[in-house]
């Protein structure tokens, strides 16, 4: 692991590769999974905030949810998650033209109606970031829907910290990214 400010990384965020095929994964992230996507309470006020700007591109049932269950639920670790229409799939995701699935939050960002994109652990997937007190641990998150993810990013040479690069200075800053791809360097040279 690699120490930079209060971020403890594993090395699998330098060596492993990874690169997003959403015409072979339809997007499963949003969709797989027992618990929604963590969200923080500054998120989920932008998320309340921003919600008449992006419910337009939600279907009914999803908005149902939304109205019924609110804008963020606990789940059974106590966390605060996104909810989910039908147990599995977040109730912020929509299916475009190509039966892929993707975030109604994003959407709007893209479009310039809002200036939030999505939540931050959406954002940075497959990296979790766990909160301790002292230090977050940044570990790579490997599931079976994304084996498309890993293949593409292998065929591209795309390391995982790499394909995240926005994700990861949106969190840490530009600074801290610098840091992080200098101790990719040094990652590299101990694997020679």
């Amino acid at each position: 692991m690699i120490q930079i400010d209060n971020a403890i990384i594993s090395f699998d965020v330098f060596e492993k590769f990874f690169l997003c095929d959403l015409m072979a994964c339809k997007g499963a992230c949003c969709v797989e999974g027992v618990s929604g996507a963590p969200v923080t309470m500054e998120e989920v006020v932008l998320i309340k905030k921003y919600y008449p700007l992006f419910e337009q591109y939600l279907p009914d049932e999803h908005r149902k949810v939304i109205h019924e269950e609110g804008f963020s639920i606990i789940d059974n670790d106590g966390d605060l998650v996104t909810p989910l229409y039908n147990e599995s799939a977040c109730a912020y995701t929509y299916a475009d033209e190509n039966g892929i699935t993707k975030c109604a939050i994003e959407k709007a960002f893209l479009e310039g109606k809002i200036d939030f994109r999505k939540p931050i652990s959406c954002h940075l997937f497959p990296i979790r970031i766990t909160e301790h007190p002292n230090f977050d641990a940044v570990n790579y998150q490997r599931l079976h829907i994304c084996k498309a993810a890993r293949d593409c990013g292998i065929r591209n040479k795309l390391p995982l910290y790499k394909f995240l690069k926005d994700p990861l200075i949106r969190k840490y800053g530009e600074d801290w990214y610098h840091e992080l791809e200098v101790a990719a360097e040094y990652v590299k040279d101990l694997s020679r």
